[in-house]
């Protein structure tokens, strides 16, 4: 359960429009800056609208009975069957429980890069019908590609950290998305302002998980088994400080204990979207509950 400091400062940032589609930014004498501001905004307005098209192939129908039930069909599912496993359906009729207290709030997951956060990302918007982002994704497109954002980070720091901040200004005016959020948004007080203005949760991968995702992408640098844990070790304990300021904090050895698991591999995305859920549950209940206390008598 998160701190007092945290149930304060969500209730604080939390009261946003459901959607907003103006998007402001402050006034900069940078061409640079201007030109960045104006990718992010196209990007992110493309991004909406696919999403728009997408959703417009599904419905959503719920059935309010003593036991709330939530079914999701699309045009081409044959009427009367059903593809759901029973986990993605407790999913489901969990969001359905969750979202009226949710408001369309914008949901932060923060943590290491993972295989898992990122489908854990994508797997919250579908069940709660959100807009889905990936904050250093649209960095790299803002910069030309991956690559060249690596390019940029190396020859102009300071600039690819005001993109990162830009991104998350942008992405933080908005509401009803899943946002991964990438390191730079705990790396500074003003990316830490922007994602206060959602819900916050930790996403805390082991180790030895992401060690082995970076071995079997064989990607970058050419690095052994017991460099890559280094590495990973040295940049956990440069962020965890500021991935302990989110509201709530998922582990999946934690959870991989409670479900009765040996191995954390055995922990699915859908495992871990429902507990989220129910931690983002308890953050609106606590929510509530402070409201309803400050009421005058």
């Amino acid at each position: 359960m998160m701190s007092l400091i945290n149930s304060t400062r969500y209730l604080q940032f939390s009261s946003l429009p459901p959607f907003s589609h103006s998007f402001s930014f402050s006034s900069s004498s940078s061409s640079s800056s201007s030109s960045s501001s104006n990718s992010v905004i196209s990007l992110t307005r493309n991004y909406c609208n696919g999403f728009h098209k997408a959703s417009n192939s599904a419905k959503i129908h719920l059935h309010s009975s003593s036991t709330k039930v939530c079914s999701l069909r699309s045009n081409n599912e044959v009427s009367g069957t059903t593809t759901e496993s029973n986990q993605s359906l407790e999913l489901k009729n969990k969001a359905v429980e969750v979202a009226p207290g949710l408001k369309g709030t914008i949901i932060f997951l923060l943590g290491m890069k993972s295989t898992m956060k990122t489908n854990l990302g994508k797997v919250l918007a579908d069940a709660l019908r959100y807009y889905y982002f990936d904050s250093d994704s649209l960095v790299e497109e803002v910069a030309g590609g991956e690559q060249a954002a690596r390019d940029f980070k190396e020859s102009d720091e300071k600039g690819y950290r005001e993109s990162e901040t830009e991104v998350l200004k942008q992405l933080s005016s908005m509401g009803r998305l899943v946002v991964c959020a990438g390191d730079g948004a705990v790396q500074s007080s003003t990316n830490l302002s922007l994602v206060r203005y959602g819900i916050s949760i930790w996403v805390d991968v082991p180790l030895e998980t992401l060690a082995a995702e970076v071995i079997e992408s064989g990607d970058k640098d050419p690095l052994t088994s017991d460099e890559v844990t280094v590495k990973l070790n040295q940049l956990y304990k440069e962020m965890k400080d500021g991935y302990a300021t989110a509201d709530g904090r998922i582990s999946l050895q934690n959870l991989a204990y409670k479900l009765g698991y040996e191995d954390t591999n055995n922990v699915t995305t859908e495992d871990v979207a429902l507990e989220v859920l129910k931690e983002i549950e308890k953050l609106t209940r606590v929510k509530k509950m402070m409201e309803e206390a400050a009421r005058p008598f």
